[in-house]
């Protein structure tokens, strides 16, 4: 099937494109349907905010990890912890997520620690953005959208790709991706990596080591089934580790801190991961009406973690006190979509009908232990000692809980996609029942206590849009959307049980394409509400599900053939996220949100020299955000530069050079309150060599 490259999409022409057009990306996976529709329609033809990232654009650019993906994408806060390599964590038109989707499928999360699977980029095909809610066919999902990773898939014909990569922070790194024909029938595809690297803060390291091999097997003309592992070790990553507005935003009596500066401990902080993914997609078409596809994914993951957390600085502005804490995690569990394709024509209109039943289950598994500060040495930043803590002294059973959790979704999807002339219409709606069990025992200072959560909830999900495709490439869209989020606790108020939260949405765009292919502009504005939130007091004693969050702004993308030789991509948001119902804390109504930034904006221009040199550049602003949720500050807004470029020696051997935030620009990332802000990433520069043969 064919799925246009996205508006951000990074070197795909070079100057030997006679027709100097702006080409399609031929995406040859089994089973493969497309993020927003699931189905064959494409993103510049579907009546909704939806963008495909190219494996191109990733390599061009020596993506890691969907955060770095994202820099560029219209409507995304990404990187609200540059610092943070354990999970990634980004705002879609104003709403937080920790939630990936690897192959149409949810990374399993339990939503409630911190053992989420990340899946490398070297081992991804495209990046896939869907904006607005999704529940309608993805079930709990948050609001403000969600990224899909899709998999490199085994091809017929032989390749082998050998990539050695050097960097700053004492990055090393080996991977290999290799693909071609077992047989007639069997294709296969193998990737492999491995990858060292010190972390930005002082004494933190990363390390990380990937095997992924998969098989296609073409059983008949009709028939097809993937069968593919993912297994990934990190034995070594950095977790959340804030430190204090007092000398990252501020400046201290004893200045202000570096970008790598750290809250830490060499002897206690770190995070251990491992995590094994299995699954299989099977695809049979019956006739040229019906077709079956199955994704079924098995995941076992661990998780061990030793970190601390911040209870404030000292009087004299320098000395933070701290708690140490450990989270040590497993999980295992599976999720399966089946999917009924049906197309039917009645007259002038196209039918495609999709019918779906999605099934997952996961088990947890958590001990946590934390000292609450007992027994906890503080940290001088302005002459940090980053080796004051002994971890067999530590007192972390001071406080220590322990949890089974058992969640489980059952999920019923209908989609009808009619297409008349140039009018394309789209319908769904989901039954949702989500169940979660969460049995827990603590100990506080040598006294336990038990408790038990349980939830069972039931939701329906819809959405409704229409696209119309004039003769000239013009495509006005509108479209409303719908999602939800299980929300456990009962309501002190009403002594009712939470109901999910929920959201909704209503889109306008356009979308154009020229008849040349050499201009593609999209635009969209949105209003996004997310409604039952749970608020409470300053004192977080009494609850209530009477809170709304609004999310509205305008997103705008421009990508434009200008010569033979170059390109640019344009891109702008402006964001306006308000608090508009807080029944237990009136004073935030009115405020925005932490994390999110006000407005965005991006330029990025590939320029191909020669048939084996390209060069590319980026600027990219980030606009501010604030440091509390009652606003009482801002973090300042910020503009990093990159550059990129690419020399092909010879058919066997390339070159690349990435250089981010170029003049190694000092900036804060985010912050969620006075004691808990995070760095932005420093300059890194990374010189790569592939080998294809």
């Amino acid at each position: 099937m064919l799925l246009m490259a996205s508006a951000c999409s990074g070197p795909a022409f070079g100057s030997d494109d006679k027709e100097n057009v702006l080409p399609e990306i031929v995406v040859s996976t089994p089973g493969y349907r497309t993020t927003g529709t699931k189905s064959e329609l494409k993103p510049i033809d579907a009546p909704m905010s939806y963008e495909i990232y190219d494996n191109e654009l990733l390599t061009a650019r020596q993506v890691d990890s969907v955060n770095e993906a994202l820099r560029y994408v219209p409507g995304v806060t990404p990187e609200s912890r540059p610092t943070v390599t354990i999970f990634d964590q980004y705002t879609i038109r104003g709403f937080e997520s920790y939630r990936n989707y690897y192959d149409g499928l949810p990374l399993q999360y339990n939503g409630l620690w911190n053992l989420a699977p990340q899946i490398d980029a070297f081992a991804t095909q495209s990046v896939e953005v869907l904006k607005g809610p999704t529940s309608v066919l993805y079930g709990s999902a948050p609001p403000g959208g969600m990224v899909n990773q899709t998999a490199k898939q085994p091809q017929s014909q032989q390749e082998t790709l050998v990539r050695t990569r050097i960097g700053t922070n004492n990055l090393r790194e080996l991977a290999v991706d290799s693909t071609g024909a077992l047989s007639d029938t069997v294709d296969y595809r193998l990737i492999a990596l491995t990858r060292r690297k010190d972390g930005q803060q002082k004494t933190t390291e990363e390390e990380r080591h990937t095997i992924a091999p998969s098989v296609t097997w073409h059983v008949g003309d009709n028939t097809k089934v993937n069968f593919n592992l993912y297994h990934q070790q990190d034995p070594k990553m950095v977790p959340s580790t804030p430190l204090p507005a007092l000398g990252t935003l501020y400046r201290a009596n004893y200045g202000s801190l570096d970008s790598d500066a750290y809250a830490g401990d060499r002897n206690w902080a770190g995070f251990d991961r491992e995590a094994t993914l299995a699954g299989w997609k099977f695809e049979h078409k019956f006739n040229d009406t019906l077709t079956f596809l199955q994704n079924f994914r098995y995941t076992d993951a661990n998780g061990f973690q030793r970190n601390t957390y911040n209870m404030g600085l000292e009087d004299d502005g320098r000395t933070l006190t701290r708690s140490a804490y450990f989270t040590d995690e497993s999980q295992n569990g599976f999720v399966v979509d089946n999917q009924l394709a049906i197309k039917l024509q009645a007259g002038a209109t196209a039918h495609r009908l999709l019918a779906g039943v999605e099934y997952q289950k996961l088990n947890s598994h958590v001990r946590y232990g934390d000292t609450l500060g007992s027994g906890t040495p503080s940290i001088n930043l302005a002459a940090p000692n980053y080796r004051l803590m002994n971890a067999a002294t530590l007192p972390v059973d001071f406080y220590t809980e322990r949890h089974a959790i058992k969640q489980s979704q059952l999920g019923l999807y209908l989609q009808d996609e009619m297409q008349w002339g140039g009018l394309t219409l789209l319908g769904g709606l989901r039954r949702d029942h989500y169940k979660s069990d969460d049995d827990s025992t603590s100990v506080f200072s040598g006294f336990p206590a038990d408790d038990e959560t349980r939830i069972s909830q039931r939701k329906t999900s819809g959405r409704v849009a229409a696209l119309y495709r004039f003769g000239n490439g013009v495509a006005p869209y509108v479209n409303y959307s719908q999602s939800f989020e299980p929300t456990p606790g009962v309501d002190s108020v009403t002594g009712d049980p939470f109901k999910p939260t929920t959201a909704r949405q209503v889109e306008t765009g356009l979308k154009y394409k020229s008849k040349d292919n050499r201009t593609e502009l999209t635009a969209a504005y949105f209003d996004l509400r997310k409604q039952n939130v749970v608020v409470n007091t300053a004192d977080f004693l009494r609850f209530t599900q009477t809170g709304e969050v609004q999310s509205k702004g305008v997103e705008l993308a421009w990508r434009q053939l200008l010569t033979e030789k170059m390109d640019m991509t344009l891109a702008f948001t402006h964001l306006d996220s308000t608090i508009t119902k807080n029944r237990l804390n009136p004073a935030l109504e009115g405020k925005t949100p932490v994390w999110v930034a006000d407005k965005q904006a991006s330029a990025w221009m590939n320029y191909y020299a020669t048939p084996d040199l390209e060069l590319s550049g980026g600027v990219r602003y980030v606009g501010k955000s604030q440091i509390d949720e009652a606003n009482t500050d801002t973090v300042p807004s910020y503009t990093l530069f990159d550059v990129a470029a690419s020399y092909r020696l010879n058919k066997t051997f390339r070159v690349g050079l990435t250089v981010s935030n170029l003049f190694d620009k000092r900036y804060v990332g985010a912050c969620f309150d006075a004691n808990n802000c995070w760095m932005g990433a420093e300059r890194s520069i990374e010189l790569s060599l592939y080998t294809t043969f």
